[in-house]
């Protein structure tokens, strides 16, 4: 992807996504970032209002699967949404199922480890 998103770009696309077609003014963390995301494509403008792009939509499940992974290694009896746990078992990050709950494999802490050391980089 290349582009690094604030936390509160990520949350200004989570509000847009929770919008939907509905016709009430946008937050002022929306409006902050508008510009930003659209011009990176995460973001369209259809009739006026603000809609993820499927760029948008990718970046968005994948911040989801990441904060998992970080909720799933402090605690890993924390619900999982199924699309969530789905893709991150496809993958081989995690193992386990919704009733017994979810424990991250080698796979996943490496790629969690990549993560955060990535974080502390920049």
């Amino acid at each position: 992807m290349g582009e690094e998103l604030t936390l509160d770009e990520f949350s200004a696309l989570k509000q847009i996504a929770a919008m939907g077609w509905q016709k009430t003014r946008p937050s002022a963390c929306v409006a902050r970032n508008i510009k930003r995301l659209t011009g990176l494509k995460y973001v369209s403008h259809t009739k006026g209002m603000p809609t993820l792009t499927e760029k948008g939509k990718q970046t968005l499940f994948l911040h989801q699967c990441v904060e998992a992974l970080c909720q799933l290694d402090a605690n890993a009896s924390l619900p999982v949404p199924p699309d969530v746990a789905t893709f991150l078992e496809r993958k081989g990050h995690v193992s386990g199922n919704a009733t017994d709950g979810f424990v991250i494999t080698a796979k996943g802490k490496e790629c969690l480890d990549d993560i955060n050391s990535r974080a502390k980089v920049r």
